[in-house]
């Protein structure tokens, strides 16, 4: 018997063959992306602005604005997110790179502690250089300089995101009746398109949502229980809250270090019940039931999406990981009526067949053995005791004798 083969219609090449050509043309676009990252990043940060922002253009143009003014009104709430985005940036590295300064050797005297301190029960070696090698002064003094560093290239990126948002917007208005000239010729193009917007729209605005919740308790939490800067790992707790999977432990490490420094290991362990009581609660438990709506991807994907993309664009990746995963599920995926079962792996269950229901075997009867089997269908002898047409009184030779 032949094994069952996926049943498809051959369209010139063999599907091995499309799928190869397929993987090539992918790494040689993924190749210009990254050597493109500078420009890629801002105008996917951009687009991505514009489409949150975009709800704001009905209201208006039903009150009765003209269309420029209605993209006008666009464009200012979008500087007023992109502007705000970058001013907790800016107040964020300005005070994490003072921090470390003010706290330095405070910080070299708690690496050598740790490291005796692992050495006490035996710990040498890679494990307790590792340790020291993660809290050295100069790495974090590097970790500083690298996040002021990225702050001004977020600064400088924003003047170009800027210039996105006024062209983009622009043109937003002009494809507003793309549903009357091509709703006919293309629907499926522009429901796919209708779908990705309210995706991506629907996930920062619940991711924004939380983000803000818990970067209030965790601030206010931080501040209570006396660790420096609160304000700070209160914006990190925000950003962090974007990077699916992953944010909160890049969210809770360095307030938990800080509170090393400054309070010991109880203040440390304090930090980190806090943030796994709020954030676990909230990010793990809560926040996933309202994202899944929005994005349909399985937890792998979403995982290895921030790892991708990060690697692609850079730190910026990180944030815009799942609308870029989406949009290449969209474009390359959602299109073709054959890759059905890609969407069903890669979370969305829309375009998967339902189960059938697999057909109910009759009862069988149950085996009987072949010796039971040959004492049900054996004759018994005439006389035997015990069966049909016998008598359990001896036999007699017709004097009323019993036979001998």
């Amino acid at each position: 018997m032949t094994a069952p083969q996926d049943v498809a219609p051959h369209r010139g090449l063999a599907p091995s063959t499309r799928t190869l050509i397929s993987l090539a043309a992918g790494v040689v676009v993924l190749a210009g992306v990254y050597f493109a990252r500078g420009l890629f990043g801002p105008l996917a940060l951009a687009a991505v602005v514009v489409i949150i922002v975009q709800p704001v253009r009905g209201p208006l143009e039903r009150r009765g604005w003209p269309r420029w003014a209605a993209t006008t009104g666009m464009i200012v709430v979008a500087y007023l997110i992109l502007g705000a985005l970058a001013a907790l940036l800016a107040f964020a590295g300005v005070q994490f790179a003072n921090l470390v300064g003010q706290y330095l050797d405070d910080l070299a005297k708690t690496v050598t502690q740790i490291t005796s301190w692992l050495e006490s029960f035996g710990v040498e070696g890679q494990v307790a250089d590792a340790v020291s090698s993660w809290l050295d002064p100069s790495t974090i003094a590097g970790l500083a300089a690298t996040v002021g560093g990225t702050a001004m290239t977020v600064l400088t990126a924003f003047f170009f995101v800027l210039a996105y948002v006024i062209f983009m917007a622009a043109d937003a208005g002009r494809y507003q009746d793309a549903h009357a000239r091509f709703g006919a010729t293309r629907p499926a193009t522009l429901a796919r398109i209708t779908s990705y917007n309210s995706g991506v729209r629907r996930y920062f605005v619940v991711n924004a949502t939380f983000g803000a919740v818990v970067a209030v308790i965790d601030g206010l939490a931080l501040w209570w229980m006396g660790v420096p800067a609160p304000a700070v790992w209160a914006i990190l707790a925000f950003v962090t809250n974007f990077i699916p999977n992953i944010g909160f432990v890049l969210g809770v490490v360095p307030p938990t270090v800080m509170a090393l420094v400054v309070g010991g290991w109880p203040l440390a362990l304090g930090v980190v019940a806090v943030y796994c009581v709020v954030n676990v609660v909230l990010q793990v438990l809560v926040q996933p039931k309202f994202v899944a709506d929005a994005v349909n991807l399985s937890l792998t994907l979403s995982f290895f999406s921030v790892v991708f993309w990060t690697l692609v664009i850079g730190p910026l990746g990180a944030i815009l990981a799942i609308p870029l995963t989406l949009l290449t599920r969209a474009l390359v995926i959602e299109g073709d009526p054959d890759a059905g079962w890609l969407r069903y792996l890669s979370g969305d269950t829309s375009g998967a067949p339902e189960p059938t229901e697999q057909p109910q075997e009759a009862p069988t009867e149950p085996e009987v053995p072949d010796d039971a089997l040959a004492d049900l269908t054996r004759i018994p002898a005439a006389g035997t005791p015990g069966t049909p047409g016998s008598s359990d009184e001896p036999a007699s030779d017709g004097t009323g004798h019993p036979a001998t």
